[in-house]
């Protein structure tokens, strides 16, 4: 049992010794990288509460470099994670952070591009890998990342909300919850599906109207 690391423990349905420390900080980042998309070349992790203390012994930081690589919990590669983010080189850095009264488990990673636009996303480990994402470019959410879900940013105008929901209505679609974040002229709108949402029904959306920002999590 000599010259063993924590992942080293291989459970069922993740790498590492810790639902909330491993799995859950693991799923924040990976969610990071699908919103934010391929391309960075340097991720900063702020780490608050029991994240920054234990972030080393529990590793979180390489489950964390790990999801923006683009892995999930159960991938094998999370043990290599630094070194394969050196090989892509992808620079980060783990920043200690007191982000006043959220749960002890909250990364905030900022996602640093060649052109000089950023993306930023704030998520909470809660127990037993499950999630909450709470901020999505400094807006305000609440997403748990359990359904298939559309997220995207428009200038705020009608018929937005209308259109997306004829579209997913026409192709047989439920939506299972919605929300709206208001940020000055900007709006988000968050829509959670039941069911996976085809890759042709998502273009159609993508294409029928001017978004400033659009993503689909399935």
């Amino acid at each position: 049992m000599a010259n063993l690391s924590v992942f080293d423990i291989i459970g069922p349905v993740m790498i590492g010794p810790s639902s909330s420390h491993t799995a859950g900080a693991n799923r924040i980042a990976k969610i990071a990288r699908d919103l934010g998309g391929e391309g960075f070349t340097k991720v900063d992790f702020y780490l608050h509460g029991s994240f920054e203390k234990t972030y080393q012994g529990h590793g979180t930081d390489r489950a964390l470099v790990g999801g923006v690589l683009g892995f999930g919990p159960e991938d094998e590669r999370l043990r290599n994670s630094f070194e394969l983010a050196d090989k892509a080189g992808i620079t980060y850095n783990f920043i200690p952070q007191d982000m006043g009264d959220v749960h002890p488990n909250t990364v905030k990673i900022v996602l640093h591009y060649p052109d000089g636009h950023d993306f930023n996303l704030r998520g909470s480990s809660i127990g037993g890998g499950n999630i909450m994402i709470n901020q999505i470019m400094d807006n305000e959410v609440e997403y748990n990342g359990k359904n298939p879900t559309i997220i995207c940013t428009y200038p705020e105008q009608k018929g937005m909300i209308a259109f997306i929901s004829n579209v997913l209505f026409d192709h047989n679609y439920n939506i299972k919850n919605m929300k709206t974040l208001n940020k000055g002229n900007t709006i988000m709108l968050i829509v959670e599906l039941d069911q996976d949402l085809d890759e042709e029904v998502y273009k159609e959306i993508e294409a029928g109207k001017s978004f400033e920002f659009i993503k689909y999590l399935g």
